[in-house]
């Protein structure tokens, strides 16, 4: 408090005045706009407000109320902008482990723009009448050039690993067009050394080895090829398991678990029949004959084959179950 006399007049200064307290003048406006709304029920109950004043008076409250809360939203993503920039910018960095991979993310983001490519229309009856030109559409997709969505055929030969042999790893990998046609065939090496070459079944000699290429580099290569696009495999879960990769599950065609591609071969549906058996009933051709072993290559290019026959027909169910 600080007192100033001049000519009789004393003036009281008082320079520790209370800070604004936005919060209390917040109240305040509050407290008013209640007593508003209770004197404006107050003269609709006396007859003494219109109805069309009263509407025009609640029209205007709420444009101010929705003018004073994006003003505040606005004053609040104006202050967290910059941390949340920050946070961001930290996660840009991907693991080089394919498991550490955002699947989920990836997943659905694709799962959304095949979904809104396959079913143009969200009613039921809609979806059920399209689901014929879903197949012919998917079957377009596959053949045709320069689409983002293909259809791809792996096979991978394994060999042994640790004592005697029992962990199997990576040893040659193969990718097949829609047509067949040799996209990536190559040999790799894997991370821990060879107990058992398994050259009966896999095909795989040390020489084969000698020069082939480093796992990781091969595990890049290969998931950059397999990435958003149909992958056609026979027990492909296993060849998936050595590449140490999860593929979205809508992606995936196994042909070791198509009901109808069983019921053409005359075998029981729930039947996990092999690959050369199934080539074999089907096509009859034999395939992994040799005694020098098998070829990853021969392998997919069958497993493609047996997909397009049940193809149309096994996209069309996949289509028509809910949730596709």
């Amino acid at each position: 408090m600080f007192t100033l006399s001049m000519s009789g007049i004393t003036l009281n200064l008082t320079f520790n005045a209370p800070n604004y307290d936005e919060s209390q003048q917040k109240g305040k406006d509050k407290a008013k706009y209640k007593r508003f709304i209770r004197k404006r029920n107050l003269l609709e109950q006396k007859g003494l407000l219109k109805k069309k004043q009263n509407a025009n008076n609640c029209q205007k409250g709420a444009y101010r109320n929705k003018q004073w809360h994006e003003k505040n939203k606005q004053k609040k993503d104006s202050q967290t902008c910059a941390g949340y920039h920050k946070s961001s910018t930290s996660q840009e960095e991907l693991s080089t482990n394919p498991c550490s991979y955002p699947q989920a993310q990836h997943e659905n983001s694709v799962s959304r723009t095949v979904k809104e490519s396959t079913v143009p229309s969200s009613s039921e009856s809609q979806r059920q009448s399209s689901s014929a030109d879903v197949a012919e559409w998917l079957h377009l997709q596959a053949t045709s050039a320069g689409n983002p969505l293909k259809y791809i055929a792996l096979d991978c030969e394994m060999v042994g690993t640790g004592p005697k042999g029992h962990c199997s790893e990576l040893a040659r990998c193969s990718i097949v067009s829609y047509d067949g046609d040799v996209i990536y065939d190559k040999f790799i090496k894997p991370v821990n050394a060879v107990t058992d070459f398994r050259t009966r079944w896999s095909g795989v000699r040390w020489q084969d080895l000698r020069n082939a290429t480093p796992f990781r580099q091969a595990q890049r290569e290969i998931l950059k090829i397999l990435s958003g696009n149909v992958v056609v495999g026979h027990a492909i879960q296993n060849d998936l398991k050595v590449l140490h990769y999860s593929h979205p599950a809508f992606l995936i065609r196994d042909t070791s678990r198509i009901p109808i591609l069983n019921r053409k071969a005359g075998l029981p549906e729930k039947q996990v029949a092999s690959l050369k058996k199934l080539t074999k009933i089907l096509f009859n051709k034999d395939i992994q004959v040799e005694k020098k072993g098998h070829s990853s290559v021969e392998d997919a290019k069958a497993t493609m084959e047996l997909y397009k026959v049940v193809q149309v027909e096994w996209e069309r169910i996949l289509a028509s179950k809910p949730g596709s």
